[in-house]
């Protein structure tokens, strides 16, 4: 199995790649996600794994982008707990760390641990395991990564602070995507649409009327500017399920009462 991920070994999504994959895949590495459906296009990965929010710094707006303009498709979901640790080169003190690099995610995950350090500048980066990686490489000293317990490990780092996200019960979801056309299946409970309402008073409320009274649990709506449109808005929602054909039902009448709908997954709901 070719997996694209965003980052590189010891990454949160080569963590994701693994536990939903299993250890035996070609990784292939990204810095950064606007590179990842060309892979799929081109073959050159069966699946991409793409954060696409976090449970502190809420969605991942670009990523939604993404998806709905390359038409990939979400086959799957992976909830990750974030487990974020200080490393650095072995035998520093935290006093002796002066700069700190990671993802904007991190550092956003774990600004408040660094109110007590203030002598240490945050400086954001492409990736957590990229940073540890260049920490090793050049076994700088007085500069600190944030990155995962693997990455540490991979790279042979010290963990000078575990467990610095500002809160503990901090994860991460990731949808699984490829770009083969959706496969309907009545073993799916959980699916990811896209629609545009009409500017008619209540279009949306109706909207989620109809989901209700199919039995659809909304457990996601995100808006985003249509953005050949100014002031109008397109809405991408996940649901879950119980039957499929409520699902169908929901998706038909929804269908008729929106300027535009697409599907952009069914899925089997993933375990938090």
């Amino acid at each position: 199995m070719k997996v694209a991920i965003q980052g590189i070994k010891g990454s949160f999504h080569h963590i994701v790649a693994e536990q939903y994959f299993g250890k035996n895949i070609d990784l292939i590495e990204c810095l950064s996600f606007t590179e990842m459906p060309n892979l799929l296009h081109t073959k050159q990965a069966e699946v991409v794994i793409m954060a696409i929010e976090n449970s502190i710094a809420g969605a991942i707006l670009p990523n939604y982008a993404l998806i709905d303009e390359h038409q990939l498709t979400i086959c799957g979901e992976h909830h990750l707990p974030i487990h974020h640790h200080l490393m650095g080169v072995e035998g520093q003190d935290i006093s002796e760390i002066q700069e700190v690099y990671s993802h904007p995610m991190a550092l956003l995950q774990c600004h408040h641990f660094f109110k007590a350090y203030p002598h240490i500048k945050l400086i954001e980066d492409k990736d957590t395991a990229v940073v540890a990686k260049r920490i090793k490489d050049g076994k700088l000293k007085g500069v600190g990564a944030i990155a995962s317990e693997l990455a540490a490990a991979t790279y042979e780092l010290e963990i000078i602070a575990a467990e610095i996200q500002t809160i503990k019960q901090n994860a991460t979801r990731f949808f699984i995507l490829t770009n083969s056309a959706i496969k309907n299946s009545v073993s799916a409970n959980k699916a990811s649409i896209k629609f545009i309402t009409s500017h008619e008073s209540g279009s949306l409320a109706n909207v989620l009327t109809i989901l209700a009274k199919h039995h659809l649990n909304l457990s996601k709506i995100q808006s985003m500017p249509v953005i050949d449109t100014p002031w109008k808005y397109a809405f991408f929602a996940d649901f879950t399920f119980d039957s499929y054909a409520d699902y169908y039902n929901a998706i038909q009448e929804v269908t008729a009462k929106v300027e535009t709908l697409k599907v952009l997954g069914e899925y089997t709901k993933g375990k938090r």
